[in-house]
């Protein structure tokens, strides 16, 4: 338990971290990795090349520190966090590896002796947060012991098939190689893919979140390739193997089901906003949500759910033809689709430009109706901003953001 006095030297860092918090993460990973390097397996190697892993852990110690008093404004992004953690497979004595780098890098960058009050004080702030996260995944883990079909650590897959949705987006649907029964997943939830990364000589692990809606029969993902060039980051590690090496046949490793950007309430009018590769759980959720229709056996137009989606053009809008196809079958549906740029011939999209939300009809953006938000974290920002501005309670938006964390290359 921390002490008042341990809050207050946490605190008094607080400048520090603001100034040069990044620097001092990135030279954690850097030791952390240098000292245990089979952990290369677990971390994103992408975003360690990139600098975003430790832009986003400074980020994280910047705002424990901040809510040292009390941390219950960060359980949402907490909660988040563990379900990244269980579908990596990390375990409780992962953290005291984290935690001894962690501190040592504090004491060296700052030139400070690991005796010294402020590492005591941080070592107990550590301990405190770890537990934290140890007490919630335990419970996610215990959840998915209890699931049937589901696993724990890794599980080996057989890509089934290949499709090229547009000409960067491919979707591989994955079956399990034992035969073995899937378990029953909620629409918007993610896997992590591990595979063997060829010009690193080790495997990596992605998150991405399922496109379909559970089946029983087989996972699908639709990823992204980052092909990197000029001016752009550099090629994803494993977005490009999937696309360019992964054939039919090969096998990967998949951790089971998990994530908190589900359906709150799936007897109520939901909107589905998101842009670009954003719509890969939301096509899962618009299944999910048609077939609790069915199920509850609901009139064929309640309850209403709106699917709207920015696009950089017709091209470039995977799965949209799907959600065309159901919006055809399901009177319940409404969808709103934009496109930047498009042809005089374009046949997808009801408006071109930027998505703007108050120049939408109203009856898509019912104020009694919960609102799901996906897409780049820009996208993201303007869209809740512009649902509250809108007048939608904050307790009524839900987002997922595909950045460091989320689905990667």
């Amino acid at each position: 338990m921390l002490t008042s006095q341990q809050k207050a030297l946490v605190k008094a860092t607080i400048p520090t971290l603001k100034a040069s918090g990044q620097s001092l993460t990135d030279y954690f990973y850097q030791r952390m990795l240098n000292h245990v390097p089979q952990l290369k397996e677990t971390f994103n190697m992408g975003h360690q090349r990139d600098g975003r892993q430790a832009k986003a852990l400074a980020n994280a110690v910047l705002a424990y520190a901040e809510h040292i008093d009390d941390p219950r404004p960060l359980l949402p992004v907490i909660e988040l966090i563990c379900h990244k953690h269980v579908s990596l497979n990390i375990q409780a004595p992962d953290y005291a590896i984290v935690g001894e780098h962690l501190l040592h890098s504090m004491s060296e960058v700052l030139g400070i002796s690991m005796e010294d009050e402020l590492i005591s004080a941080w070592g107990s702030a550590y301990q405190d947060l770890a537990e934290i996260f140890i007490a919630t995944e335990r419970k996610i883990y215990e959840k998915h012991k209890q699931t049937l079909g589901s696993w724990l650590g890794w599980r080996q897959f057989t890509l089934d098939r290949k499709v090229i949705e547009t000409p960067e987006v491919t979707s591989f649907y994955l079956t399990p190689t034992d035969h073995l029964p899937l378990p029953h997943y909620l629409p918007g939830q993610f896997i992590t893919l591990r595979t063997e990364i060829a010009t690193l000589g080790y495997k990596q692990p992605r998150q991405y979140s399922l496109s379909t809606a559970p089946n029983g029969q087989f996972f699908r993902i639709s990823v992204k390739e980052a092909t990197g060039g000029v001016g752009e980051r550099e090629a994803g590690y494993v977005s490009t193997t999937l696309h360019h090496q992964l054939n039919v046949g090969d096998r990967v490793e998949l951790s089971a089901p998990t994530g908190n950007f589900t359906i709150a309430d799936p007897n109520k009018h939901n909107v589905l906003i998101s842009a670009g590769i954003g719509i890969t759980p939301m096509v899962a959720m618009l299944e999910g949500l048609l077939e609790n229709n069915l199920q509850q056996k609901l009139p064929s137009t309640s309850p209403t759910v709106t699917f709207i989606h920015a696009a950089r053009d017709a091209e470039h809008c995977a799965l949209g033809e799907e959600v065309r196809a159901l919006a055809e079958q399901h009177p319940a549906v409404q969808t709103f689709v934009t496109v930047e740029h498009a042809r005089h011939d374009c046949p997808l999209g009801h408006a071109v430009g930027r998505l703007i939300l108050r120049e939408l009809p109203p009856s898509l953006l019912p104020i009694d109706a919960d609102f799901y938000i996906c897409g780049p974290v820009p996208f993201v920002e303007v869209i809740n901003n512009n649902l509250q501005e809108l007048g939608i309670p904050v307790d009524q938006i839900h987002y997922e953001v595909f950045s460091t964390g989320g689905t990667a290359s």
